[in-house]
């Protein structure tokens, strides 16, 4: 077995916690809001089997303090190109859930030389792409009630100041409600990339569906021999929701196939 590598690194003033799993090429893996790496659960082990993971806690989540830095998704993205570098990556393919796609998707699109091939799992390219209850149900976040949840329990068993909790949440609840509409970016984004949502998430299909459709997929049929086929893929796991797919076996699984085409990721820096 492979050992585990563990440690932080700056980028941007934010000492980032990582850990290192498995051999081969790179993957940077990125989890969603609210959680840490520990949020993959088995689909970690299961990627690790065939790349080396490199699993970063996000801004203000796990192992990585909140500084006086808002918690913007934008500036992570940044931010990541810088942590890879420090890490000796030239390049990297990236895989990101939720809020964590998010980051890897600014990532992808502010440094896309540093990515190889990129899989945004569960994530809307804007904040209209979310069910309408869903964004009723964002407003509500407070820490008061989070508190009150297994969440505040995994943030205790791992953060390095447990008492900015509430300030976490606060932050955290800004960053969420704040609205965003990267349909430009989305067209010109340049990584290789597969879409993957669960087939009950947290998002209306139209909005699915147009953001594959942004990306040059799912325009026209591809044709007997496949030549009309769009570079970017798209899946939609079968009984599968937002709050199951970051541990779903069908998440690495998916993945890996479509990171194990052609042009994956080169590697660390010569």
């Amino acid at each position: 077995m492979t050992e585990i590598k563990k440690g932080h690194v700056e980028a941007g003033g934010v000492h980032y916690g990582y850990e290192i799993h498995g051999a081969g090429a790179p993957l940077l893996l990125l989890h969603g809001g609210f959680g840490s790496l520990e949020m993959f659960g088995p689909v970690l082990a299961s990627l690790a089997q065939r790349r080396q993971v490199i699993a970063v806690d996000l801004y203000g989540h796990g192992r990585t303090a909140l500084t006086d830095r808002p918690i913007d998704a934008v500036a992570m993205g940044s931010d990541m190109a810088k942590v890879v570098k420090s890490l000796g990556f030239a390049r990297v393919d990236a895989l990101g859930f939720s809020f964590g796609a998010m980051v890897a998707f600014q990532f992808a699109s502010q440094h896309p030389d540093s990515i190889g091939r990129l899989v945004l799992a569960s994530m809307p390219y804007a904040s209209a792409g979310f069910y309408p209850d869903i964004r009723e149900q964002q407003k509500q976040i407070h820490p008061a009630g989070m508190m009150q949840t297994p969440l505040y329990d995994a943030y205790k068993a791992l953060a390095p100041k447990v008492e900015d909790f509430p300030e976490f949440v606060e932050r955290m609840g800004r960053a969420i409600r704040t609205p965003y509409d990267w349909s430009e970016q989305v067209k010109v984004l340049k990584p290789t990339t597969l879409l993957i949502y669960g087939d009950s998430d947290m998002f209306e299909p139209e909005h699915i569906i147009r953001f594959y459709q942004l990306l040059g997929g799912g325009l026209k049929d591809a044709g007997w021999d496949g030549a009309g086929m769009a570079r970017h893929r798209l899946a939609i796991l079968p009984g599968v929701t937002h709050y199951t797919l970051s541990d779903a076996p069908t998440l690495a699984a998916t993945a890996l196939q479509f990171l194990g085409e052609a042009d994956a990721g080169s590697g660390r820096a010569q």
